[in-house]
């Protein structure tokens, strides 16, 4: 089983800065055609938030153009760029997402990894949080399954990754009761993150957590103590988690824009 990871498009529309000056539109396409191009072909692909740039329904639009091409199931989660309406309205095609819920979360259990998306948005804010009523969500969908292998996929990392600038705009709330929560369970393989704009990988709370870079901009490696943000044109990538029974889950990073290579050596 193949799971990708794509995340942080920051779609806009033509002529604003986004796509401009940081090109996230045609990194996004880029992204899909690397995903098409591989060989094995993904199962499915989580999308981890901040899909678009100011939560407009012409920006949901054109991602939705932009992503066409994919087959495989896209399991998307809002990030802090996101609007669940809109988001709800753009991807009414979903049967995942409940439409009685206030919040954009969501089980899927067709896969041998059992997948748990956490919303993790704060409308009009940066940061993220998970709630008493996210908190409880979360506790209660975990509690359902406690053996089979299990990945959450969730926008803001609960974590501090030591780039000042970024932390300032992490998590407000409930980083500290989730971790309470996933110590509880062995059966928790992996958490999947975005919103860092760098690969990042931590041990947390009894398993591993990982955020993914953006498909598009990166933010720079800036771990001075007030340190400024700093957007970085490093190469934007995906991650793929290979599930086997054997091995558990195994990621890496694969990049998604062209780049050149001079010399194929055989080994062995």
């Amino acid at each position: 089983m193949i799971i990708a990871q794509i995340t942080d498009f920051h779609i806009s529309l033509p002529g604003q800065r986004m796509d401009e000056m940081f090109r996230t539109s045609s990194f996004l396409e880029q992204a899909v055609a690397h995903l098409l191009s591989l060989e094995p072909s993904p199962d499915l692909v989580l999308a981890t938030g901040d899909l678009v740039d100011k939560g407009v329904p012409e920006e949901y639009a054109r991602l939705k153009d932009i992503l066409n091409p994919i087959d495989a199931p896209l399991y998307f989660i809002p990030g802090n760029h996101d609007d669940r309406d809109e988001m709800r309205r753009a991807f009414s095609d979903l049967d995942y997402w409940s439409r009685d819920d206030e919040f954009l979360h969501y089980v899927i259990d067709e896969w041998p990894v059992r997948l748990i998306g956490l919303d993790t948005l704060i409308p009009g804010k940066i940061s993220g949080e998970l709630c008493e009523e996210r908190l409880r969500w979360l506790s209660d969908r975990l509690a359902e399954d406690p053996e089979k292998p299990t990945l959450i996929f969730m926008h803001h990392p609960p974590i501090k990754s030591g780039m000042s600038a970024m932390d300032r705009h992490g998590f407000d709330a409930g980083g500290a009761e989730m971790g309470a929560i996933v110590e509880r369970y062995r059966n928790i393989e992996r958490i999947v993150c975005g919103h860092l704009h760098r690969p990042i990988t931590a041990r947390w709370h009894g398993t591993v957590l990982s955020v993914a870079p953006s498909t598009a901009h990166q933010m720079g490696l800036n771990m001075l103590e007030g340190g400024r943000q700093q957007v970085i044109m490093e190469p934007p990538a995906c991650q793929l988690h290979i599930w086997g029974e054997e091995t558990g889950l195994i990621s890496h990073t694969s990049y998604t824009s062209e780049y050149e290579v001079p010399l194929t050596v055989k080994l062995s």
